[in-house]
């Protein structure tokens, strides 16, 4: 089997990890994806509407967590310009997305940020936001975040990587763990995770190696006691997300041996059922320069929507992108195994 090489800037080198996933690397026996949908009667693959906008607003983040598939940090300088942004207004005014899923890096340090997130709430679209909790403590101009999110109801979603200090900070960095468990705390006090308070904190959780993620209703619990028990936090739901082999997992992959491996396991994993509920098919994926994916991973892989010119957000064609074939990978073997994955965790 040929050796595969990993690159010293994965997110950058968009044909590498294209190549990997496609199996040019010789001596894999896995098959395409397209091979997959094809036998279930899913190929191609089609939208079913309009449900979720998703911006990535932009990859700086003060944070370098090993999973990341943005590939993400502090040396990002990838930001959305607010003209781009009020582009995304004009396309959210005009079509009937009911949910704004702000991600990043940590969307926070975009400058514009709350100003976007108060134009979105003035159409009345339900807000998210990818908050990976550190940033409140990162800066004083972060500190009052916990209030600004509750003074527009923006749902929180905040990647803990588990419920104890090693197995977060191995994952995310040396003291995440600490900061994470403030910055819970802190929206707590202003009414997040609480019952009947309509502020929801969602928590995310990814495997720290190459396997799937446990059962998320049994994971779910487990978090809910420990924090209770120990840090008295509260929170809504966990989403448990499967690692796609894109980006800086991928390279943990190759260089660890584990690629071959891990695949095998998605592809064994295989399950038809979490195909009708694929996020790709009611999501849309903007990236920080307007363009449009149909999902955040394509997006990490520059795979943009196969709607011919309408592929930018300037030139937004709701028919077009409502009629198009969506981009497939063997990557999405990752969102169609065991219980399915998504964004939204779990999706059968």
């Amino acid at each position: 089997m040929k050796t595969l090489k990993a690159s010293n800037h994965p997110i950058a080198n968009f044909s590498h990890q294209v190549a990997i996933l496609e199996e040019e690397s010789e001596g894999l026996n896995i098959p395409k994806f397209t091979d997959k949908l094809n036998a279930i009667g899913f190929d191609p693959l089609k939208p079913t509407g309009f449900e979720v906008f998703q911006v990535n607003v932009g990859k700086m983040c003060n944070q370098t967590c090993a999973h990341c598939h943005v590939d993400a940090g502090p040396d990002r300088k990838e930001i959305m310009t607010r003209e781009t942004m009020q582009q995304c207004l004009e396309v959210l005014k005009n079509n009937d997305f009911k949910t704004v899923d702000l991600t990043g890096g940590a969307p926070e340090m975009n400058p514009h940020f709350r100003w976007f997130v108060e134009e979105i709430k003035k159409l009345g679209k339900h807000v998210m936001v990818r908050c990976n909790l550190t940033i409140i403590l990162a800066n004083p101009k972060y500190h009052d975040l916990p209030d600004f999110f509750k003074k527009h109801n923006v749902e929180v979603v905040s990647s803990l990587p588990f419920y104890n200090a090693q197995r977060t900070d191995r994952q995310r960095g040396n003291g995440v763990f600490d900061k994470s468990i403030k910055a819970l705390q802190m929206l707590n006090k202003v009414g997040y995770g609480k019952e009947d308070s309509g502020l929801i904190l969602n928590l995310v959780y990814n495997p720290s190696g190459a396997f799937l993620p446990a059962s998320q209703a049994q994971l779910e619990a487990d978090f809910k006691r420990a924090l209770m028990k120990d840090y008295d936090i509260e929170f809504n739901n966990l989403f448990a997300i499967t690692n796609l082999p894109i980006s800086r997992f991928l390279d943990y992959l190759i260089k660890s041996g584990n690629y071959e491996n891990y695949m095998e396991k998605l592809v064994n994993a295989f399950n038809p059922a979490a195909v009708t509920n694929l996020m790709c098919r009611s999501t849309l994926s903007i990236g920080w320069d307007g363009y449009i994916f149909d999902c955040d991973f394509n997006q990490m892989l520059d795979l943009k929507i196969a709607s011919g010119s309408a592929n930018h957000i300037s030139n937004f064609d709701a028919d077009a992108i409502q009629g198009r074939n969506i981009v497939t990978g063997n990557h999405c073997y990752g969102c169609t195994a065991g219980a399915g994955s998504s964004c939204g965790g779990a999706t059968t």
